[in-house]
């Protein structure tokens, strides 16, 4: 119940993010959900294909399509207050990454993978929804600019594996693990951080 909580909420936090982003791109009601629902199954998606866990997840439990739908409803009824928050967009998103990393982990861990490739899952789950929104919508994905934001979520599933080193229970690390990501990412913002550019003129 802890896990599917979790990931229930990061359902929410990346569909709302994914209703923001269309609307600025003054899709239609159609387009809004669709890219609310790419945004938010999209990147669990791919891990599920990965990992052979097909059919994937949404296709088995209409749930998730239930709490997109609902995610829909509640932005497109309040985007006049949410347009007032500057960050929405950024906090929703950051949210969002930071259960989705922890989302994907567990699956890997599930399957039995090496450490090494649930940090890879959990980055996958967390990146690639905004990946297949950003491409749709026409924009340079997140994940490839200079902001951090896969090393948000590796740092997040790295720190995991560190505390289940600590005497604290799996659930405490897994909280754990989803605070050092949204953390480390709003400090990243805040203070600049970010990966070097490589281009030379």
């Amino acid at each position: 119940m802890f896990y599917l909580t979790i990931d229930i909420l990061g359902t929410i936090a990346f569909a709302i993010s994914g209703v923001l982003v269309a609307m600025e791109k003054k899709l239609d009601i159609f387009g809004v959900f669709i890219i609310a629902f790419v945004t938010a199954i999209g990147g669990g998606t791919l891990r599920d294909i990965l990992i052979g866990n097909t059919p994937v997840v949404w296709m088995r439990d209409y749930t998730y399509i239930l709490v997109v739908l609902g995610a829909v409803i509640f932005a497109v009824f309040f985007v006049n207050q949410l347009k007032y928050l500057r960050k929405t967009l950024f906090l929703f998103d950051t949210i969002g990454i930071g259960l989705f990393t922890m989302v994907g982990v567990e699956k890997g861990i599930s399957a039995d993978l090496a450490p090494i490739m649930c940090i890879a899952l959990g980055t996958i789950t967390a990146c690639f929804g905004g990946v297949i929104r950003d491409i749709l919508c026409n924009e340079i994905p997140v994940i490839f600019r200079k902001e951090v934001y896969a090393t948000a979520c590796i740092l997040g599933a790295v720190s995991y594996f560190i505390f289940q080193y600590l005497p604290i229970i799996t659930e405490y690390a897994y909280v754990g693990a989803i605070l050092v990501t949204i953390t480390f990412r709003l400090l990243a913002v805040k203070f600049k951080i970010a990966l070097p550019n490589i281009y030379r003129p």
